[in-house]
C-alpha cells in the first residue's frame, strides 16, 4: 500500500509517463500475498494493477485521499480516472487509473500499456482482476472499473477463503462425508476407476510437468452412470474428502433457465467464481442440461442448442473436475461423451454387495438379525443401496418404538415400503 501511494505520487509530479515507477517492495516469501503473486508469475506492472484493484477493499480512503494530496488546484485531471459509486464514498479505480499510474499523459506509451492490459497481463488472463463493463452505455472501455471477487481477494491477502453462498449467482453447495472407502460398496471396475480419478487429483501436476499437460485440455472430465442410489454422490464426496478438494453440487433447477441467453449467464457466474479454485464440479441429474441436442425445429430448438455448445466450451475450459451424473448413459450427448476422460458405471449391487450392505447398515445396532437372515433378503430383493440403508432405517425405528430388537419382519416391511415407493411389487 506504501508502494502504491509513492507510485501515485511520482506519477502526479511527473505526468509524462518518462519516469520508471519505484521498485515494489520485497516480500515476506512465506506470506500469502507473496505465495500468490509467485503463483501468478506477476511483473512488476501486475503488481500494481493489483495492488491497486484491491486498494478501495484495503483502505477505502486510500486512492482519492493520495490523488488529492498531490493534484495542483488548477482544475480537473480526467487523465487520473477513477469513479465514484452510490453507496461506496471513497474513488474506486479504472483501467484508466492504471494507465496514468504506468505511462502517465504519454499517448504511444497508454495505447501499449492498453494493449498489454488486455492481452498480456497474467491477472487479466486468469479472470483474477477484471475491467467491469463502463457505467454508461458509449463509455471508453478504459474508463471501466477495476474489480476482483471478495473471495479471490480474500484468499490472495489470507491464503485462505471461505467459499462463495449459494445464491443465483452460485447455484451451487459445497457437500462432504464423514463416511469412508470401504462403507462405499461397489463393484470392483466401478472401485478401480475411481482410484483413477483419485490419483488425477493427487498427480495431475506431476504429470503436467512431465510435458504431457501440453497437449492435452486442462481439467478432468468424467461420467458417472447407473441407477438412483448406487453411490454416484457418494463417490464424489469421498473423492473430495481424501484428496482435501471441496466438492460442489450445482443445483440445476436455479441454472436451467427457459428464457434464452439465461441458462448460458447462470452457467457463466459459476464457472467464473470456481474457474481458478480446485474444486470438483459436480452435476447430478445432468440430463437437464447435458442431454441430447434436437433437431432444430424452431429458434427454441436454435437457442437449447447453443446452451449445449456453450456448456461444452465451458466444462472443456475448467481446469478442474467436473463430475456429470445420470441414470443412463445414453441420455448424455455424444459430444460430451467424447471429450469425457472417464465413463464409470454404477451398477445395481449383486447378491454379495448387497450382503456386506445389510452387514454395515446393523454393525453397530443391538440384537441385529441373524446374518442368514440378511443374506436371505440379500438374495431375493434387488435393492440399491439407499434403498437398503431406508430399510435398515426403517426397522430401527420400529424397534425403538416398540421396544424390541430390530427383527427381520421390520426389515421386511421396510423392504416393501422401499418397493411401493418406486411402484414395484414385494
Amino acid at each position: 500500500m506504501d508502494w502504491l501511494k509513492q507510485s501515485i505520487a511520482q506519477r502526479m509530479t511527473g505526468k509524462t509517463g518518462k519516469g520508471e515507477l519505484p521498485e515494489p517492495p520485497v516480500l515476506q516469501p512465506s506470506s500469502a500475498y507473496a505465495v500468490a503473486l509467485h503463483k501468478f508469475g506477476a511483473n512488476k506492472a501486475d503488481r500494481l494493477l493489483l495492488i491497486l484493484t484491491l486498494a478501495s477493499q484495503i483502505d477505502a480512503s486510500l486512492l482519492a485521499s493520495s490523488i488529492s494530496q498531490n493534484i495542483p488546484n488548477d482544475g480537473d485531471h480526467p487523465e487520473i480516472g477513477g469513479v465514484k459509486s452510490t453507496n461506496f464514498r471513497g474513488l474506486l479505480p479504472t483501467a484508466e487509473t492504471f494507465l496514468f499510474l504506468v505511462s502517465g499523459i504519454d499517448v504511444q506509451k497508454r495505447l501499449e500499456t492498453w494493449h498489454w492490459l488486455r492481452t498480456q497481463s497474467v491477472l487479466y488472463q486468469q479472470g483474477i482482476v477484471k475491467i467491469l463493463k463502463p457505467q454508461t452505455e458509449g463509455d471508453p472501455p478504459q474508463s471501466g472499473i477495476l474489480s476482483i471477487e471478495p473471495d479471490k481477494a480474500e484468499e490472495i491477502l489470507f491464503g485462505e477463503s471461505a467459499p462463495p453462498a449459494f445464491s443465483m449467482e452460485f447455484p451451487a453447495r459445497k457437500i462432504s462425508t464423514n463416511l469412508d472407502w470401504d462403507d462405499l460398496v461397489l463393484a470392483p471396475q466401478t472401485r478401480q476407476q475411481l482410484g483413477e480419478l483419485k490419483d488425477w487429483l493427487e498427480k495431475r501436476h506431476m504429470v503436467d510437468g512431465w510435458g504431457i499437460g501440453k497437449r492435452i485440455k486442462k481439467g478432468y472430465r468424467a461420467l458417472f452412470y447407473g441407477p438412483p442410489g448406487t453411490g454416484k454422490t457418494l463417490a464424489a464426496s469421498l473423492l473430495g474428502r481424501y484428496t482435501n478438494t471441496e466438492v460442489f453440487l450445482v443445483d440445476l433447477s436455479l441454472v436451467v433457465s427457459k428464457y434464452i441467453g439465461e441458462t448460458e449467464k447462470n452457467l457463466s457466474s459459476l464457472f467464473d467464481k470456481a474457474q481458478n479454485k480446485n474444486w470438483i464440479l459436480f452435476f447430478d441429474e445432468a440430463d437437464a442440461l447435458f442431454g441430447k441436442r434436437t433437431n432444430v425445429r424452431d429458434a427454441h430448438d436454435k437457442y437449447a442448442n447453443q446452451e449445449v455448445a456453450y456448456l461444452l466450451q465451458r466444462v472443456e475450459d475448467f481446469p478442474g473436475l467436473v463430475i456429470l451424473a445420470s441414470n443412463l448413459k445414453g441420455n448424455i450427448d455424444e459430444a460430451f461423451l467424447r471429450r469425457f476422460q472417464s465413463v464409470i458405471h454404477f451398477p445395481l449391487p449383486g447378491p454379495q454387495e448387497r450382503f456386506k450392505i445389510w452387514k454395515d447398515a446393523f454393525t453397530d445396532v443391538p440384537g441385529a438379525p441373524a446374518d442368514a437372515d440378511l443374506r436371505m433378503v440379500a438374495q431375493k430383493y434387488e435393492l440399491s443401496g439407499a434403498n437398503i440403508i431406508n430399510a435398515a432405517h426403517y426397522a430401527c425405528l420400529r424397534a425403538a418404538a416398540t421396544g424390541k430388537n430390530p427383527e427381520i419382519e421390520f426389515v421386511l416391511t421396510g423392504i416393501q415400503r422401499e418397493l411401493q415407493k418406486e411402484g414395484k411389487v414385494a
